[in-house]
């Protein structure tokens, strides 16, 4: 069993209630967090950073499937705050989603007690700030949920795991950078690209001028190493690569891959992929870990490059050289391939023995088709904005789940268009009407001039197509049925379409965003609505610690304990004590015997 550096007590909680067997298939682990403003100079310029605990990134969740997560966020920031978990499906439990859909923000000050299972679930996700642009700024960690015991690795285990984030970066705040969305400004290109919060290792004069710190990862020759790699940047595509290495995909945002080399990846905004990569090479010297801008003229994506630095333990000298290779600056082409080449174990077992391939999605009847078309920033009412289906969404002031929950009327309309509709763009929240256990198939067509990243919260749907051009009926016959990758973030190339299939068997309600974050901020979001028309007992109810807002402000309880443990998880926290004492009787008792 894994415990990451949780309270002293849960690896002490697992371990009794393995001894004893009760709960050992799901534990609960307890963590605490405080999310502040910390102090960083990725490019030698002192600028304010979001992180955990004093981390940038933030702490590495590293939990098993079907475990139970409690995390007590305590936020020391100056504005609301909500973390969202990309990726993770919270199956039946759209209130831990985290988006202002389904959570009131917490307020500055206060904290608010997260708790979820990740049921069902593999793979390599990562978490951030949802809200008030604050992820340009960071906020961000890695997820790693492992295989049980019982369901074995598709590959022999790794001699080691790393966690890489490669992020494009502004040394403009948060703030500043949401104000000049706002006001219309274009934010323009990256300062730099960063990985794990390090500037690039001085890899050219240009580059030497400014002394940065930059990333190292320490590594043994001959030894095997799974390397998660998630773009949590703001807007751009990044090239991930390793001089002289290839690197072996082997898994993606929760589905085991078929297993192929490639000497470079794609890896599009809210992506995250896992790479074996292995240390084969002599060592005598060190050897870049390049992640690199896509689709941005080339004097930039030089200047912009994020440099780390791979060490071999035997290592007699720095790296030398110029960086590998990218692929072809514009070519759309290389990567969209390079995209249709990733396919699904179908032979692999991942959170269940049987393997990927059992659900055959190929071979079920769509019940629901939606082309949903995004199109460049347009004027509404004097201000710009960006759409879906001619639609502008607009928070609500109560979350569309809690006004669900308590039937209040005029919050939102279940009446977003399956097509787009002849009309002039406008104001709304809208929502899909999802049937529960229906089959739906989504075409994502991409009107903009850049790529953008389409992530759907609570589930993860197949990629069985894209191309570029307008998708029509006839499209369908280039679909893959039999071994479309699973994921939750899929990339919709400029001019191009994607297509993707989803089984709506997981009720609540879903945040459809594109991951951009401006596209995001502006307006390029929906969320699906699924309900189960029969009573489901199995459904998490309204947790007891809610956080109330706008039009249900009044049932919101000043927080009297603001760092302490609240609600429901405060119950939790106690009732895992009593337990753990319990069972410590149990066992001194047995072991007296």
């Amino acid at each position: 069993m894994r415990c990451s550096t949780p309270y002293l007590w849960c690896t002490s909680v697992l371990i009794l209630f393995s001894a004893t067997g009760i709960f050992a298939a799901d534990p609960y682990v307890f963590f605490d967090w405080t999310v502040s403003y910390l102090t960083a100079s990725p490019f030698n310029t002192r600028q304010q950073v979001i992180g955990i605990n004093g981390q940038f990134p933030g702490p590495v969740l590293n939990v098993t499937t079907n475990w139970n997560v409690v995390i007590n966020v305590k936020n020391n920031l100056d504005e609301p705050l909500l973390l969202t978990w990309n990726g993770i499906q919270h199956r039946k439990n759209s209130w831990q989603d985290g988006v202002l859909g389904t959570n009131c923000p917490i307020p500055s000050g206060w904290n608010w007690t997260y708790e979820f299972q990740v049921k069902d679930q593999i793979g390599s996700f990562f978490y951030f700030p949802s809200t008030n642009f604050q992820r340009a700024s960071g906020g961000y960690g890695g997820i790693i949920i492992n295989n049980r015991d019982i369901i074995p690795l598709p590959f022999n285990l790794p001699d080691g795991d790393v966690t890489l984030f490669i992020s494009d970066w502004f040394t403009k705040s948060h703030k500043k950078l949401r104000k000049d969305v706002e006001s219309k400004i274009n934010f323009g290109h990256p300062d730099g690209i960063v990985i794990n919060g390090f500037g690039p290792f001085p890899y050219s004069r240009e580059v030497a001028s400014d002394v940065v710190s930059y990333g190292t990862i320490n590594v043994e020759p001959g030894r095997t190493y799974r390397f998660r790699v998630h773009n949590s940047g703001i807007a751009t595509s990044l090239n991930f690569r390793i001089q002289n290495h290839n690197l072996l995909l082997v898994e993606t945002e929760g589905s085991y891959t078929v297993q192929q080399n490639y000497t470079n990846m794609d890896i599009h905004v809210g992506q995250s992929f896992s790479f074996l990569v292995t240390m084969d090479q002599s060592g005598s010297n060190d050897y870049y870990i390049v992640a690199s801008p896509r689709f941005a003229n080339s004097s930039s994506s030089v200047k912009a490059s994020g440099v780390a630095i791979l060490h071999y333990s035997n290592s007699q000298g720095p790296a030398s050289g110029p960086l590998p290779d990218p692929p072809i600056e514009l070519d759309t082409s290389f990567s969209m391939n390079q995209a249709r080449s990733i396919r699904l174990n179908t032979s692999a077992g991942a959170a269940r023995p049987n393997p990927q391939g059992s659900f055959k999605y190929g071979q079920i009847t769509v019940t629901d088709v939606y082309v949903i078309v995004n199109r460049p920033p347009e004027m509404i009412n004097g201000r710009l904005r960006t759409t879906l289906n001619g639609i502008s969404y607009v928070p609500h002031s109560t979350p569309l789940k809690l006004a669900q929950q308590y039937n209040i009327s005029g919050v939102y309309k279940l009446d977003f268009p399956k097509r787009p509709m002849n009309r002039h763009p406008k104001f709304d929240t809208s929502v899909i009407n999802g049937t529960y256990k229906g089959f739906m198939e989504i075409i994502f067509q991409n009107s903009d001039t850049t790529v953008k990243s389409y992530h759907l919260d609570g589930y993860a749907f197949f990629v069985v197509g894209m191309d570029f051009g307008l998708w029509t009926e006839n499209s369908r016959s280039s679909y893959n049925k039999g071994d479309g990758v699973a994921r939750s973030t899929t990339q919709v190339f400029p001019g191009a379409w994607t297509a993707i299939l989803v089984y709506l068997d997981n009720a609540g309600m879903w945040n459809l965003r594109i991951d951009n974050l401006a596209s995001w901020y502006l307006g390029q979001e929906a969320y699906l609505s699924v309900v189960n028309p029969e009573i489901d007992t199995s459904e998490n109810s309204i947790p007891e610690n809610t956080i109330y807002c706008g039009r249900l402000s009044p049932l919101q309880k000043d927080q009297a304990e603001r760092v302490n443990f609240s609600g429901s998880s405060r119950s939790i926290f106690l009732t895992s004590i009593e337990i753990l004492l319990t069972l410590f009787a149990i066992l001194v008792s047995s072991l007296a015997r």
